[in-house]
């Protein structure tokens, strides 16, 4: 269902991945507990980041040098997670978008990495972590436009060549977005700092449990990736 090709591993020998599966969601407005949680750690990660220059946080700093590696200029291609810690620093607040997308963002402020939401009914067999070879499609959040990755970058692509990310954890697509129709996700959160290890591990569990708290009725699981397991497969 996901797993990373073998060649990034070789290139990128510091990945430390964290899966969580759920299956039985009802997306939707996120209730006043999340909403109330996610405003909070908002606060939270205001005090931690607010004067702190982005060079002086190693997860993304890690993740700067790992869009370098693979030819991507990592301050006009932001990872998530910096992009939304600068959302947050400079307009103070990130607005809630659903159930499933405020789970992702609350752990990702809160550790600094970057975390994916994907519909799984949405993708077309299993997800592999590849370098692009050019041909791929990729439909932009908010474009109707089909544009493709560039040969050597980092995406998440199905096995018919749509591709859910681009330049690893730049932006995702529209088509794999969660929505209101959304009733089984993958979630993503990975790290390549000397940290990864425990921060991802920290950021599963905390997944797992804002999923168990705001979707009970939903069966989830959970998994790590690394070179040494670099493949997950769903048990239901």
């Amino acid at each position: 269902m996901f797993s990373y090709h073998l060649e990034v591993l070789a290139g990128f020998p510091t990945i430390r991945a964290g899966i969580v599966h759920a299956d039985g969601l009802v997306n939707g407005p996120s209730p006043d507990p999340l909403r109330k949680a996610f405003q909070e750690q908002q606060a939270a990660s205001l005090d931690r980041f607010r004067g702190t220059p982005m060079s002086e946080v190693p997860s993304i700093v890690a993740w700067r040098r790992t869009f370098s590696a693979f030819g991507v200029q990592p301050t006009r291609y932001r990872n998530a997670a910096e992009a939304l810690i600068r959302r947050l620093t400079k307009a103070g607040d990130i607005p809630s978008i659903n159930c499933l997308v405020d789970i992702a963002n609350l752990v990702s402020i809160r550790y600094g990495l970057p975390v994916a939401a994907m519909d799984q009914e949405r993708v077309a067999g299993a997800t592999t972590v590849c370098f692009a070879k050019g041909d791929e499609r990729f439909n932009d959040l908010g474009s109707s436009r089909t544009t493709s990755p560039e040969v050597g970058e980092v995406i998440f692509v199905d096995r018919v060549g749509t591709v859910s990310a681009r330049r690893w954890c730049w932006r995702q697509s529209a088509q794999s977005a969660t929505g209101p129709d959304t009733v089984k996700a993958l979630y993503t959160v990975e790290g390549h700092h000397e940290a990864a290890e425990k921060d991802v591990a920290s950021a599963t569990r905390d997944l797992v449990a804002l999923l168990e708290a705001h979707q009970p009725q939903a069966r989830i699981e959970s998994a790590r990736l690394s070179p040494s397991r670099p493949r997950y497969e769903a048990a239901h």
